[in-house]
């Protein structure tokens, strides 16, 4: 593997995603340059994104340690059986099917390749052992309409609206706040790195490391959800009021660690709390040797949150309720586990990849009330608190694919991504394998090719599809079950 210690700015990454789709979410900071750092051949990853910035060896960017850095991403896409794009929605498009995919679509998009962002970052030496003091400020937007990236507002404005009435949206962690990731701590080469605020999850890091093709949106089916990376929900992507630890030992082992604290008691949490979880736990352990990398992870949130837009008659009774209809959201909560491996192995100039994650989800601990505020500011006007009441749900995510060096200007990537929902319906429908019903079993696959090609350090270009497929209780309510989303888009990274 090469070596780890790169600065954040040199390793922009897509973003995650949202619900089913979810997808986008697990916006790791640092995918857009290590395009640029794949064409050596292995996939350069930092253990995690606190990782310490490096001085900018051309100069301009870093002053006194504080580094500026940023990526501008845009696109021309078209979608077979997609809908309406969408201005705040951070990809534009859908990429894959949705229940709202219906027509043919194209036009510009955002952040194909990597989400769009301006960011500081910081390292100050503490002259204490090796220790420095670290620091970061992020925040996405989208070139095409110049606005910040706010899944959760794309998700209100198609309330009340009919599955084939919808613009592209869909449910993230990224829901319009200014900063996408604030946080700060302290970092050792020796000892590692913990930070305190809002950043990625430890989950995410490892999706950034392992994912074929680097969490693209427009080609990565969990760069654009950001469900697996938030352990079953995509709002927990990115995790608030969390401490995360990284560290690597003896050159091979790597140790993850990340606490999520509940930010009210118990007691009033489930009509005063706020944010995208109770609490959440996560660990990772791994190691790599000779070319080869493995990691073994597992994860608990408490009260995920994953939101919908309103029907019809959910917007008709909202005054009743004393909401307003462009900042209120159906929540449906759980309590979620996951655990699973992931792995990389570089051989000359092809490094490939593979891994695997099941997902349990089940009634929260808590049950949330109508009224709680959700991250961005977004009000939970409905609430579902039972949707696992006669079963657990239980999904398996898995991938494999390679990344290809073909010369220093060029790199290809290849890659598979599925899904799997067991069955949970019960009565009637038990052990269901159609479309009656959305709890039957169910299957996502999806396939993707894409090819980068580095003008200069600072700009490239790409292009490359991804096919999606929706089958049997996954397809519940969906008019159209395939899309194929072709796209060519440019990127500058500073």
């Amino acid at each position: 593997m090469r070596n780890q210690k790169r600065s954040i700015a040199s390793t922009p990454t897509a973003e995650n995603c949202s619900g089913k789709r979810g997808l986008r979410g697990f916006a790791t900071s640092g995918l857009a340059l290590a395009l640029l750092a794949a064409s050596s051949g292995a996939l350069a990853q930092t253990l995690s994104q606190t990782s310490l910035p490096e001085p900018v060896e051309d100069g301009g960017l870093t002053w006194k340690g504080i580094t500026l850095y940023g990526i501008i991403d845009a696109a021309v896409q078209y979608e077979t059986h997609g809908a309406p794009f969408n201005d705040y929605w951070f990809a534009g498009g859908t990429d894959i099917v949705q229940k709202s995919s219906n027509n043919s679509v194209s036009g510009v998009v955002s952040n194909g390749l990597s989400q769009s962002r301006v960011g500081l970052q910081g390292s100050e030496p503490l002259h204490f052992l090796d220790f420095s003091g670290v620091f970061k400020l992020e925040t996405f937007f989208n070139p095409a309409s110049g606005n910040i990236s706010n899944a959760l507002k794309s998700v209100t404005q198609n309330n009340g609206r009919s599955a084939t009435e919808q613009s592209a949206n869909i449910d993230s962690s990224i829901a319009g706040q200014i900063f996408e990731q604030s946080f700060v701590g302290i970092s050792s080469p020796t000892y590692g790195t913990v930070t305190f605020g809002r950043q990625n999850s430890t989950l995410a890091d490892l999706f950034a490391k392992y994912d074929p093709q680097q969490l693209a949106y427009a080609f990565s089916l969990i760069g654009l959800s950001g469900t697996p990376a938030g352990g079953g929900a995509t709002q927990d992507r990115r995790l608030d009021d969390s401490i995360k630890y990284g560290a690597k030992f003896f050159d091979m082992v790597h140790l993850g660690l990340q606490y999520k604290f509940q930010n009210s008691s118990a007691e009033s949490y489930s009509t005063a709390g706020s944010g995208e979880a109770f609490t959440a736990t996560e660990v990772s352990l791994g190691a790599e040797y000779a070319g080869a990398s493995v990691d073994f992870f597992y994860t608990k949130v408490k009260d995920a949150v994953s939101v919908s837009a309103l029907s019809a008659a959910q917007v008709t009774g909202l005054p009743t309720l004393g909401y307003a209809d462009d900042n209120a959201l159906s929540g449906t909560i759980s309590d979620n586990a996951s655990f699973g491996a992931m792995a990389s192995y570089a051989f000359g100039p092809a490094t490939f990849f593979g891994a695997y994650q099941h997902i349990t989800y089940m009634n929260p601990s808590i049950a949330l009330n109508p009224g709680f505020d959700d991250i961005g500011g977004y009000t939970l006007a409905y609430v579902n608190n039972t949707a696992y009441k006669k079963a657990d749900k239980s999904l398996g995510v898995y991938w494999a694919g390679v990344r290809y060096t073909v010369n220093e200007n060029l790199t290809a990537a290849i890659a598979y991504y599925g899904e799997k929902q067991y069955a949970y319906a019960t009565g009637a429908d038990f052990n269901c394998s159609n479309t009656i019903s959305g709890s039957c079993s169910g299957n996502l696959n999806v396939a993707s090719v894409s090819l980068v090609y580095h003008f200069t350090k600072r700009f490239d270009s790409y292009a490359g599809a991804m096919w999606s497929n929706v089958s049997h209780g996954l397809a519940n309510g969906y008019t159209e079950t395939t899309m194929i989303d072709p796209t060519v888009g440019l990127r500058y990274s500073f």
